[in-house]
């Protein structure tokens, strides 16, 4: 009897034995299992000042902290850069006044140059013509007066012949004084117009001069907005200096670094906190390329994070990448020369958690994996 009793216990360990092992097996085959799992976030970022740099006066956050997108997480004393602002808005300021002033002065005599040029160029044309008018008169009395004197001496050698008439020779006589009047009149007219020439090509060039001077008003002018343009933008550019000397959050997370304190000195670029976003975690998993058969995106995914045994959370592949683990090492093996132990190369794989408490998940936390195989 006793021996009955004991095969069947043998028999029935041996059945359960077996039905646990053919459980297994056929688990292991409609599964990839693999412990090579790590929580990772698609928005994981090292926050540094980008161009501003000096002494942290305030620390707004600790490590794991919320954070909201746009907080304030550090500030660096932005004494330096109000002292620059200060002076370049002074010196936008001072061009300013010496600007308005230059206009002003423009202002006054612009309007009334060009017509003062014009006026002295007619002015100095109708004189040009009067003394050509005078110059020409005066060379006809000159040829008049020398014919007359010719005439004259002639006429004086027939009347004292009686071969003329006295009254015609007096006549002569008469009109050579009349010339010579007329003669020194415009020798006169002549001298005055020369003088008023010389009076209305003065003013001409100087109403030139003080057009350059506008033109050389005009570009001062021109020269010092050229300057506060540039000037300007040093202002919007030291402006933005300032808001960067607070550091902000770019998008809502948990704080997972803090690197510097309160005091130090940091320079553009330096990381002060590690940012993580837990709104975009998702599940990395290095596959053997053995256990890839299968794998599909889509395929169904259960989770269990060593942290939390209890919870177990499900996924769907959402990546498979096309390159192994090994083609991303800093120093990729070498197998050009044939010398290498061939092993199992791994192939990440992205697995977007669809059902589970994500907030208790942190980045780096390590676990197990069974991943759906499709036929």
């Amino acid at each position: 009897m006793k021996n009955k009793i004991g095969l069947t216990v043998v028999l029935l360990l041996i059945i359960v034995f077996s039905v646990i092992s053919f459980r297994w097996i056929k688990h292991r085959m409609e599964y990839a299992i693999t412990d090579a799992v790590f929580v990772e976030s698609e928005k994981l970022a090292n926050l540094s000042f980008k161009r501003v740099s000096g002494k942290i006066i305030k620390m707004h956050k600790d490590e794991g902290d919320d954070v909201k997108k746009g907080d304030i997480l550090a500030e660096i004393d932005p004494s330096d850069y109000k002292v620059q602002l200060e002076r370049i808005v002074s010196e936008i300021k001072s061009l300013y006044y010496r600007k308005k002033a230059l206009e002003e002065k423009l202002k006054r005599i612009d309007d009334q140059l060009n017509k003062k040029l014009e006026i002295s160029k007619l002015s100095l044309k109708q004189v040009e013509e009067g003394i050509k008018g005078l110059s020409l008169r005066l060379k006809q009395i000159d040829l008049r007066i020398g014919q007359l004197k010719r005439d004259i001496n002639r006429f004086r050698n027939l009347v004292k012949k009686d071969l003329a008439p006295a009254r015609k020779l007096e006549k002569m006589e008469t009109e050579l004084k009349i010339l010579k009047v007329e003669r020194e009149s415009v020798v006169s007219k002549l001298e005055q117009m020369k003088i008023s020439r010389d009076i209305t090509e003065k003013k001409v060039k100087q109403a030139e001069s003080d057009i350059l001077k506008v033109r050389e008003l005009k570009k001062e002018i021109s020269s010092i907005e050229e300057k506060m343009n540039a000037l300007k933008k040093q202002k919007e550019d030291i402006q933005n200096l300032i808001k960067e000397t607070k550091l902000l959050a770019p998008f809502d997370g948990k704080i997972a670094k803090k690197y510097k304190t309160e005091g130090e000195v940091v320079s553009p670029g330096i990381p002060v906190y590690a940012l993580v976003s837990d709104k975009d975690i998702y599940i990395n998993v290095l596959l053997e390329e053995t256990k890839l058969k299968g794998i599909r995106k889509g395929s169904k995914a259960y989770i269990k994070i060593d942290a939390y045994p209890d919870e177990v959370y499900e996924g769907v592949v959402e990546e498979i990448n096309p390159a192994s683990a090994a083609k991303f090492a800093l120093v990729p093996r070498d197998v050009t020369a044939g010398e290498f132990t061939k092993v199992a190369q791994r192939i990440p794989v992205k697995i977007r958690i669809v059902k589970g408490d994500k907030t208790l998940l942190r980045v780096g936390m390590s676990g197990e994996v069974e991943i759906k195989k499709e036929r």
